[in-house]
């Protein structure tokens, strides 16, 4: 029997050169849209709504009466209430509610997946490394772990995670794919370390959120399987 085939996608600007629409698609945003998203549901919340604009995050949650988040550059984008920290969406908060949430990478992927014709979609972090690792061993179909990198820049720690999820079950799909291998690669030398990996080697999206006084979020979304729940795309929002 033909194994199924894994391919990575290292920055949206590439995602056209794959076909989506018989994978599963992994979108991967570990600073931080991704690691949110698998926090707040593994906490509780009912549902998460990924839009691609800000305009479109304040509508919807006046229309839905919703908790509106997201961030531009980092930081929390005009006109909505929260952030893109998990540490913002603890249980006592958010259990049982509704999240409109927009990111400046993670949930444009997402949507530039969608308009792709992709069938399936679910979203990948260290917090929900080995959930994601298990659904894609279980379900036996072809692969896409689309980075969704800085601006359609390749960026370090999308690509390791791409790596990590390579490393466990990579003897179960044809891997024909330079950029699964240099994910791979890179996971093999980061793994005892991921967050001085990142320091050391200047990643730039760890300064950018060092700047910000950020160091506790790096951590805290480069730990293994602290939200390990399988959020996945149906009817227009995440669910587990």
């Amino acid at each position: 029997m033909n194994k199924p085939t894994l391919y990575t996608c290292l920055s949206p600007s590439l995602l056209h050169l794959y076909d989506v629409r018989e994978c599963v698609v992994v979108v991967i945003d570990v600073l931080r849209a991704t690691s949110t998203i698998a926090t707040a549901l593994f906490n509780g919340a009912k549902s998460i709504i990924p839009v691609d604009t800000v305009e479109k995050c304040i509508k919807l949650g006046k229309d839905m009466e919703c908790i509106t988040a997201g961030e531009r550059d980092g930081k929390v984008a005009e006109g909505l209430q929260y952030g893109n920290s998990s540490f913002e969406y603890p249980r006592s908060f958010i259990e049982g509610k509704i999240l409109i949430l927009t990111t400046t990478n993670g949930t444009k992927l997402l949507h530039m997946a969608l308009n792709k014709g992709a069938t399936e979609i679910i979203t990948g972090s260290f917090l929900n490394q080995s959930a994601v690792s298990d659904h894609l061993l279980q379900t036996k179909r072809n692969v896409i772990l689309a980075c969704a990198g800085w601006k359609d820049k390749v960026n370090m720690e999308d690509t390791l995670f791409a790596g990590a999820v390579i490393s466990k079950i990579k003897n179960h799909f044809t891997v024909n794919c330079d950029a699964s291998q240099i994910a791979g690669c890179l996971y093999d030398n980061a793994k005892g370390n991921l967050y001085e990996f990142l320091k050391v080697n200047d990643a730039s999206h760890y300064h950018r959120l060092i700047n910000f006084g950020l160091e506790q979020d790096i951590r805290h979304c480069l730990t293994e399987d602290l939200a390990n729940v399988l959020p996945y795309y149906v009817d227009e929002r995440l669910v587990i």
